[in-house]
């Protein structure tokens, strides 16, 4: 099959034709090259969508801490809050911290 033969064909005419060259390389240029690639903006969206994750659990964390200072405000839960984060006594008090078996780490089950 020579290149005459190859000229003849419908497709090599279509492929040829300036106006499709044109489009070809002007849609190379946008999805790959340009500084707004369609590669970009697939990035960018997912970066959208993990900062929105991200958001939504600050959110919910928020709303957590504005229980938590709600709830402090109260001088007894905030006397109970240090005692037990922060292991605060009162003068002339002792404090015994009591751990139980199973939460604690053995030697054995290190080793295992």
């Amino acid at each position: 099959m020579g290149f005459k033969e190859i000229k003849k064909k419908k497709w090599f005419n279509i492929a040829t034709n300036i106006y499709v060259l044109v489009l070809t390389v002007f849609l190379v240029w946008m999805i790959f090259f340009d500084t707004n690639s369609l590669l970009i903006h697939l990035e960018l969206k997912k970066e959208i969508k993990k900062l929105e994750k991200q958001q939504e659990f600050l959110k919910s964390e928020i709303a957590k801490d504005r229980k938590i200072i709600e709830r402090l405000s109260d001088p007894k839960e905030l006397e109970k809050f240090a005692r037990e984060q922060y292991y605060l006594k009162k003068k002339k008090e002792e404090i015994y911290l009591i751990e139980y078996e199973d939460s604690l780490k053995l030697e054995q089950d290190e080793q295992d």
